[in-house]
């Protein structure tokens, strides 16, 4: 900030030099020494910082920039004798050098501003009470009490109290949201009327800010392609310009020139030529549109997945958490062996080893009827299949016999699992029962629960769409998308379901998949046109890669679909999704516009220079007010930010 200020002042000061020098002849009997100390204001003023920047990087990268140019241009204009006109260059350079610098602190800022939702301490439970301590200090497994109006320090689960919070200041979304005991609190958002209880689910440094601050501070670290190109160009095409003004000169002189003519036109090429407005377009418009975007929740990795975001034609999502709620509700419950509570607690028990919204649903189930889960130990995940364990004795049935293959290295108690059908074919059990029927044909998803080779029961969740997963794939829809695919390893009947209430049609769903089966399905659409993929677990970190863009549901996402992910959601409204796409692809048109723009003033410029007796002022305003109207243009992207597509 300080920087800006420093810039801001500069740019005062030149301009006020400017207006002295100007209009001290209307200002008589004013003595000639005040013209001149004004210009001579707005020359150090406007013109000392940039050269020191363009020697600076001379002597340390060996590179010509822009600056320069610029420097030289006023000199130039200086030792012909128009010093009017090259203070009027050096005034909107430094204004329009201002302009951008205050655009590109955008992102800086908004880290700034992250940094600034965290709260100092937190209020933790002890033996002897309260006590406040710092943030850092908190531990997974803490326990936190949040007063009304307090921020949440960290991300946690809501464990004691019902209230609403605001979590506006991460996900972008004004409404409060309902909390209850199991549900996700975010860090920096805002208790509003209730005593809640938290225990702390990560500490500070892998909190919800600290994972935005990382995403923000790589943004402004990542160009887009387009911008990388807009850099190239600028280093190169300086050289050329002032090799192309010193051969101009030099012509002029071979012509017949006068010294004083040459030097003027040669000058006036060299403001005429300046690529500053070419190389601005770029990066004027990709941040204002990476800050808007993270003001609507919405977070990307720099400015390329925002520039691949735009030419996306295909959108491939995940079922379960992505397009669904992720809070399934049990529906019926079917034991094939023993006590119905029994086989509801032994399920809770390997469960509650996952954070599968299935696996919430089935704990929550036991919760509602008072029920203790029964403790499992050695919890494995098999991706796309389910989850092994070890019962240590407790169990209700008679032991089995060893699981066949890898499964049987489970000693020391029975061998549990609980998964789909594939993880019943693994585990050699059969679904030939009687008792299974109603639920295998029907339309919920079924989660079996065995030990050993033998299976004990089912239990058929059913998951339900968001409220926003409809309008924002119909918005996607009119935003030009060609194909949307919903990818699930559900079964078809339950995927149907669910796709018929999005308004997918049968081709667009997309059952039984393993997670390999969601990569080779994302390959073969990125084949006809770029495919963002989004989802938010485990089972979908390969396929956010293998997309040209992945999308991370960032509220309720795991971790390592985060890293996967160049752009992460932060809130759980898939309108967003369509409105972030709606901005990337003006992003791109502004950039196009800008270009066009820029190129073209400057082609005119160039060639009036040439072949007419281009006015130095003429091509410091053509230049300059250029390069302030890309960059404005650019900034009309700061007043839209990612709203809903209703």
């Amino acid at each position: 900030m300080a920087s800006e200020s420093r810039d801001m002042v500069l740019t005062g000061l030149t301009f006020l030099g400017l207006a002295i020098g100007a209009f001290s002849d209307f200002l008589q009997p004013l003595p000639r020494q005040v013209d001149l100390a004004g210009l001579a204001l707005a020359y150090l003023a406007g013109g000392l910082p940039p050269a020191l920047a363009a020697l600076r990087e001379v002597f340390t990268r060996f590179r010509l920039d822009i600056d320069l140019l610029m420097v030289v241009a006023a000199i130039a204009a200086a030792l012909v004798g128009a010093h009017l006109e090259g203070a009027i260059l050096l005034a909107l350079f430094s204004a329009s050098g201002t302009l951008e610098h205050r655009a590109m602190g955008k992102a800086r800022r908004a880290v700034e501003a992250l940094m600034a939702l965290r709260p100092e301490t937190a209020l933790r439970i002890v033996q002897q009470g309260l006590e406040e301590v710092a943030v850092v200090e908190l531990q997974p497994g803490d326990r936190v009490v949040l007063r009304p109006g307090a921020r949440v320090p960290v991300d946690g689960v809501l464990v004691e109290g019902l209230g609403e919070v605001d979590e506006s200041t991460i996900t972008g979304e004004s409404a409060p949201v309902a909390k209850e005991p199991g549900s996700r609190l975010s860090e920096a958002t805002v208790n509003l009327n209730a005593v809640l209880t938290m225990e702390v689910a990560r500490s500070l440094e892998e909190s919800t800010v600290a994972r935005m601050i990382r995403l923000v501070t790589e943004a402004q670290g990542m160009k887009a392609p387009l911008q990388r190109i807009s850099d190239w160009f600028g280093q190169r095409y300086t050289v050329a310009v002032l090799l192309g003004a010193i051969a101009a000169c030099l012509i002029l002189l071979q012509t017949g020139a006068t010294p004083q003519e040459a030097l003027y036109r040669a000058a006036t090429l060299l403001v005429a030529a300046s690529p500053c407005a070419v190389v601005i377009s770029i990066p004027a418009a990709i941040l204002s549109a990476l800050s808007a975007a993270a003001r609507g929740g919405v977070l990307f990795k720099g400015g390329g997945a925002l520039e691949l975001l735009a030419d996306v034609k295909h959108f491939a999502f995940d079922k379960t958490g992505t397009l669904t709620t992720g809070k399934a509700e049990v529906t019926r419950i079917v034991v094939l062996e023993g006590d119905e509570d029994a086989f509801l607690r032994l399920f809770a028990g390997i469960e509650a080893q996952s954070e599968h919204p299935i696996a919430s649903a089935i704990r929550r189930e036991a919760g509602r009827r008072g029920l203790e889960p029964t403790p499992v130990a050695d919890v494995t995940a098999a991706p796309s299949e389910g989850i092994i364990g070890r019962d240590a004795g407790c169990g209700f049935w008679p032991e089995a016999g060893p699981a066949a293959g890898p499964e049987a290295g489970h000693s020391g108690g029975s061998v549990l699992w609980a998964g789909n059908p594939r993880m019943v074919a693994r585990m050699k059990a059969s679904l030939d029962h009687e008792g299974l029927r109603g639920v295998i044909d029907g339309s919920e998803t079924v989660v079996y629960l065995g030990r050993g080779d033998r299976l004990i029961g089912a239990i058929a969740v059913a998951d339900q769409p968001r409220d926003s997963s409809r309008r924002g794939i119909e918005a996607l829809r009119r935003g030009g998308v060609q194909d949307i695919a919903m990818l699930t390893g559900d079964r078809r009947p339950v995927a149907l379901r669910i796709g018929e209430r999005l308004g997918l049609t049968p081709e667009e769903v997309h059952a039984d998949l393993l997670p390999q089966d969601k990569v080779d399905l994302v390959d073969r659409l990125a084949r006809s046109g770029r495919v963002a993929f989004v989802g938010d677990g485990v089972n979908d970190a390969a396929a956010l890669a293998r997309a040209d863009v992945g999308i991370a549901m960032g509220a309720a996402g795991s971790e390592v679909a985060l890293q996967a992910a160049e752009v992460a959601l932060l809130s759980d409204d898939m309108e967003r999704l369509a409105a972030a796409h709606r901005l990337a692809r003006r992003t791109m048109r502004i950039i196009r516009q800008n270009l066009a723009f820029a190129i073209g003033a400057m082609v005119v410029l160039v060639v009036s220079g040439l072949f007419w007796q281009l006015p130095l002022p003429l091509a410091v305003v053509g230049h300059e007010g250029g390069t302030l109207l890309v960059v404005l243009n650019g900034l009309r992207l700061l007043a839209d930010p990612i709203r809903s597509a209703s």
